[in-house]
């Protein structure tokens, strides 16, 4: 390494590494020396990728980083969201890192190249696919599916009538489909979006796949809807002390212990609070860990499937949890409606919550958490509670996406009388 050479001090938001002068470099980790020609050396912190597809696979971008400064690059995207409002915590926690080999859903990709079907992740900013033969950041459960869904796939496309080209001759279709797997309390929960099982030897195929493998829940989904091919018991998923249905492509937190982390914060901060409205409640994470003997909940969540989950789930279990199916971007909780609350608990998706804040800003609310997946869209959404006359008292950030650039984070913000 030559005199030119500069240290990486830190890494940027998309995962590069950044020098005192500017310059970036993918791969890098603090304390790596970058020469002038791009060449890395090595640092302290720098440590080999635990998988073969890192550097191509676009799922992980921070795999070459080791605890510590993985660690630094979740609580720097966080603090530097804060900071960028000035929003003013008081304080912030160490980051909570998921551990690898923990996360319990996976979206993933499946075609048919060149005569065979490869199912994976896309490539970093490409289209093309990367064959996944191992994933240290899934579980175990998903992983040994990869190599016998590829089997079963190829028997479905040989399964599938040939069809005539723009040339008149008959050919094999093209395969393409979207993966979802998660992880249940029956077991693995398949969905498979874009492919249906035409004819008796691919249904007969993906029953016996099905059995074979023990899944919880097999769905296909041919461009109408889902539909259950196999389901031998309810698919249900545990939050809390509740097991909740869970509706085909469903939304559940990446981790169990990263769920744990953000509804530990919200229980500890929202401890007393007679009322909480909970907003984007989906199947009820944190609707369920707050209710109880002192404490009433409002859930209210726009997609009707997992409304209809959630209120299934609290009516078998007897909390006082009250569903109410609205979409909370046309038609938030009003100011007048969310004054009659001691807390709100807010849980959007990444483009955050601006209609509904603005309400909170103009309410009497005491109390707000707010879950976030965007420190960015946080930040706009916090300036504006920070107006209004609350104070930023905890912020916890949670690095569920282990080695990706994808940061959550939890927040208590408090109103004085």
């Amino acid at each position: 390494m030559t005199e030119a050479a500069e240290e990486i001090l830190r890494i940027a938001s998309k995962g590069d590494g950044v020098t005192a002068s500017g310059r970036f470099a993918w791969g890098a980790a603090p304390g790596d020396l970058l020469g002038a020609d791009g060449s890395l050396e090595w640092g302290p912190h720098h440590v080999a990728p635990p998988c073969r597809h890192f550097g191509r696979c676009g799922g992980c971008q921070l795999q070459q980083l080791d605890d510590e400064s993985l660690s630094g690059f979740v609580e720097a995207r966080v603090a530097n969201a804060s900071s960028s409002q000035e929003l003013g915590a008081q304080h912030l926690a160490p980051p909570h890192l998921s551990p690898p080999g923990a996360r319990r859903r996976a979206s993933l990709r499946a075609e048919s190249l060149g005569g065979r079907v490869v199912i994976g992740f896309r490539e970093a900013r490409s289209h093309r696919l990367v064959e996944l033969e191992e994933c240290p950041v899934l579980v175990p459960e998903l992983v040994a599916l990869l190599t016998p869904l590829r089997k079963l796939l190829i028997t479905m496309g040989k399964a599938a009538p040939a069809k005539k080209g723009a040339r008149g001759k008959f050919a094999q279709p093209r395969m393409a489909a979207d993966i979802e797997m998660t992880l249940t309390e029956q077991g693995v929960d398949l969905g498979i979006r874009g492919l249906t099982a035409e004819g008796l030897a691919a249904t007969e195929a993906m029953l016996a796949f099905a059995q074979g493998h023990k899944l919880a829940r097999l769905t296909m989904d041919g461009g109408y809807g889902y539909e259950t091919v196999w389901e031998p018991e309810p698919v249900t998923v545990r939050l809390g002390e509740v097991s909740v249905p869970l509706p085909p492509g469903a939304f559940l937190q990446a981790t169990a212990d990263g769920e744990a982390a953000l509804v530990a914060a919200a229980r500890e901060w929202l401890d007393g609070a007679a009322t909480v409205a909970d907003l984007f409640a989906g199947l009820g994470t944190f609707a369920f860990a707050l209710a109880g003997p002192g404490t009433k909940v409002l859930a209210a969540e726009a997609a009707r499937d997992a409304h209809l989950a959630c209120k299934a789930a609290a009516e078998r279990a007897q909390l006082p949890v009250f569903c109410d199916h609205r979409d909370l971007f046309r038609n938030p909780l009003q100011p007048d409606e969310l004054s009659r609350f001691a807390a709100v608990l807010l849980d959007p998706p990444r483009a955050g919550a601006r209609e509904q804040v603005e309400c909170l800003a103009l309410s009497s609310v005491a109390r707000v958490v707010y879950i976030s997946c965007n420190p960015s869209s946080w930040s706009r959404d916090a300036a504006r509670l920070i107006e209004a006359g609350f104070r930023l008292v905890d912020l916890r950030p949670v690095g569920q996406f282990r080695w990706s650039t994808h940061v959550e984070l939890a927040s208590y913000f408090v109103r004085d009388a």
